[in-house]
């Protein structure tokens, strides 16, 4: 008998790429929310153009989406400046926090078991970031940390207007930690506070917990700790 084919080979698609604009605007915002783009920084479209590996004109329908998110301000045939975080950006940002956070921690409490695991797996996830010396990653489990809190409050408008804060706090919360590295430890034991109380059913602990521990961003960020 004829040997028998061998079976053809599985046919993979192929991955597809982001848009070359989607890939630009990723790119700058990721630096910018890590500080690899610090705040007066100017950015050519040129330059930018070359570290994505793309032409031009993605790289403008990128930045014109960055300006009006407010992490870029774009100047005509100069090119575009990374906004550094104002004063009054951060007195906004931490008073829209605590409005939200401490309403949101007492609506919380009592926790769910789900919500407690959670938490307790993100206050790790810190942890473990915080040992590989991951600033970026600190942060964003940080606000995961918070955001999750604000979705179990049970109240979906109030849970979006959070998200928006999102990349702000990013921005600010690696800030704080290459200011101050020593409140990397110091968060993650506040947010072990914070469990500690949701845990116990301690709607005003943990409220009393979110005020200290959100009220000293603002110290903190305007460098104004002792």
């Amino acid at each position: 008998m004829p040997a028998s084919a061998p079976a053809p080979s599985p046919v993979h698609p192929a991955v597809k790429r982001p848009p070359a604009a989607e890939r630009v605007y990723t790119h700058i915002k990721e630096a910018v929310l890590d500080r690899r783009y610090e705040g007066g920084t100017l950015l050519t479209e040129g330059d930018l153009a070359n570290a994505v590996g793309v032409s031009r004109t993605p790289v403008r329908e990128a930045l014109l989406r960055l300006e009006v998110e407010g992490l870029i301000k774009l100047y005509p045939k100069k090119g575009a400046l990374v906004l550094a975080v104002s004063a009054q950006e951060i007195a906004d940002v931490v008073e829209t926090r605590l409005l939200v956070e401490e309403f949101a921690v007492r609506r919380a409490v009592p926790a769910s078991a789900k919500l407690i695991a959670r938490l307790e797996e993100l206050l790790e996830e810190q942890r473990q970031m915080s040992e590989a010396g991951d600033l970026a990653a600190v942060s964003v489990k940080d606000r995961c940390f918070h955001a999750e809190i604000v979705r179990h409050a049970g109240n979906e408008i109030l849970s979006r207007l959070y998200d928006q804060l999102r990349d702000r706090q990013l921005r600010m919360g690696v800030a704080v930690m290459e200011a101050h590295p020593g409140r990397i430890a110091a968060n993650i034991a506040e947010h072990g506070e914070l469990l500690d109380a949701i845990r116990a059913g301690d709607a005003d602990g943990a409220a009393h917990v979110v005020r200290r521990h959100v009220s000293r961003v603002k110290v903190l960020v305007r460098g104004e700790d002792r």
